[in-house]
């Protein structure tokens, strides 16, 4: 194991990308991203054990964490900024974790690079319409129609309470009780630093260009078929648990762990989701 180093890199822009690193070559990279509202903090448990068999890179993504904002936020850009980031790191071949937002950036370096995926880890990361369920109504109104009212709707969530939300509702409360007060407030701390905000305002519009993308996600899942380990908190209120069965359907031959968690499932099952992930990165070089 590899104490993590928190590092930073100036993107060709001007902005200062944050990440952290642990492990060296030649183990295999794996590059976590994490998800709303989060940043790599996300990971903070398992880059020690990971860094005994990967090399670990793990951005906070721009405009989350000590990241800075881009000019225009969006989903590609930040895809822009990380494979920036890669590039900078001599990073060819790699693991990629797909988690929540993470999941769009995630997939759009993967089709850009298809050959350089040694495989996937999916942490409650949507990419199939199934994943949506009645609780995206709002923010799929906005998406077909952007006005103010409904703009209003689909980022109602985005208070201290929705951010608190995203870690413990719908989570049983033995289970929320595991969970550290501190998660969310970090969250919403640096939400209110300048930029922040409207960072994620943009991206719940640019996720409406994401969905859009799902039947060519199909088709680079259906041709590549990349080695693939699911961990999925099967508590999470935001992506239906038939999403689960929508990934075994595209990656038939992949491995797959429901366990009792949340969204943010590496807040109460760490150790297990680390043990898993380093027997597949061993598995998988």
């Amino acid at each position: 194991m590899q104490s993590p180093s928190r590092q930073q890199f100036r993107l060709s822009n001007g902005r200062i990308l944050s990440f952290v690193t642990a492990g060296a070559p030649p183990s295999p990279p794996i590059l976590l991203l994490h998800g709303f509202p989060s940043s790599s903090r996300t990971f903070r448990d398992i880059i020690p054990r990971l860094s005994g068999v990967a090399q670990v890179i793990a951005p906070d993504l721009p405009g989350f964490g000590e990241s800075e904002v881009l000019p225009s936020p969006s989903f590609s850009a930040f895809a822009e900024a990380i494979s920036e980031l890669l590039e900078q790191l001599g990073i060819g071949l790699r693991h990629i974790y797909l988690h929540d937002f993470g999941a769009p950036v995630g997939f759009d370096i993967a089709m850009r690079a298809p050959d350089d995926v040694l495989g996937l880890i999916i942490q409650n990361a949507n990419a199939h319409m199934t994943g949506q369920g009645p609780a995206w109504a709002a923010t799929q109104a906005f998406w077909s129609a952007p006005s103010r009212e409904n703009e209003a709707a689909a980022t109602a969530h985005l208070t201290f309470e929705g951010i608190r939300d995203q870690y413990v509702a719908g989570v049983p409360d033995d289970v929320a009780a595991r969970m550290a007060a501190e998660s969310w407030e970090e969250d919403w701390r640096v939400m209110q630093l300048p930029g922040r905000m409207e960072t994620q305002r943009a991206l719940i519009a640019d996720y409406g260009n994401y969905v859009s993308k799902f039947a060519a996600i199909a088709d680079y899942l259906a041709t590549y078929q990349p080695a693939s380990l699911m961990i999925w908190g099967r508590h999470d209120p935001f992506f239906e648990l038939r999403e689960t069965l929508s990934w075994m359907e595209a990656l038939p031959r992949m491995e797959t762990h429901i366990l009792d968690g949340g969204h943010f499932l590496l807040e109460t099952h760490a150790p297990v989701a680390a043990q898993l992930i380093a027997g597949f990165l061993s598995r998988n070089r």
